[in-house]
């Protein structure tokens, strides 16, 4: 027999809280495709299908998910590419290859949330500052990794710069290609920054790693 006099579930208990994981990257993916104004805690409920008092479970307001999604940001961009840097490599056109991994691998370097962040710091001066000491440090990777090849000091870092740079511009500009047209530049690129022509075994090593 049913129990008339039993509770209606609860909001909380109809609906998981979800994971703080679940939280982030929902508002990440709106980040990246309509801006940080869009990040809100109702609309992202209201995407993961979870209650607002779900989000308070995992964080204790909206600018402590907006510190989160910026930690997300320095951690996996500017920690990835400090670590290819870092990456063993018998010469400096196999050092640089490892770089390019961060460009073509988006599970080490996420190109659409660098830029939604580069669009956010125009309006938000200390995320600006955040912006530009991950881009030094960014640079001061790539310049060491050419120091440690034997390039002198003013050379390192105008080659770390022109690679930084002429990178943010290629994401910037949301140039869109295909991988394997992409990939088949890359040996050029890399004799165009380091002066240096790559070895086939470096460009088949380089090409292996991306399924080519």
């Amino acid at each position: 027999m049913q129990n008339c006099y039993a509770k209606p579930m609860t909001e909380s208990r109809q609906k998981p809280r979800g994971s703080q994981q679940l939280w982030l990257e929902a508002a990440l993916d709106t980040l990246t495709r309509r801006g940080v104004e869009a990040v809100k805690i109702m609309p992202l409920a209201q995407k993961l299908g979870l209650t607002r008092t779900g989000f308070y479970g995992h964080f204790t307001s909206r600018e402590a998910l907006l510190e989160a999604m910026i930690k997300h940001w320095e951690q996996k961009n500017t920690g990835n590419l400090e670590a290819s840097c870092s990456a063993y490599a018998e010469s400096i056109c196999e050092a640089i290859f490892n770089l390019f991994d961060c460009w073509i691998d988006p599970k080490l370097f996420d190109a659409r949330l660098d830029l939604a962040i580069r669009n956010w710091a125009r309006n938000a001066p200390a995320l600006q500052a955040r912006l530009d000491a991950a881009d030094a440090r960014r640079t001061a990777a790539i310049a060491a990794m050419f120091r440690r090849a034997g390039y002198s000091e003013p050379e390192a870092n105008t080659r770390a710069m022109t690679i930084l740079y002429t990178q943010i511009g290629y994401i910037s500009m949301q140039i869109k290609e295909l991988l394997p047209a992409r990939i088949a530049r890359m040996p050029a690129y890399v004799e165009v920054y380091t002066a240096q022509k790559p070895t086939a075994q470096e460009i088949m090593r380089f090409n292996a790693r991306h399924g080519l």
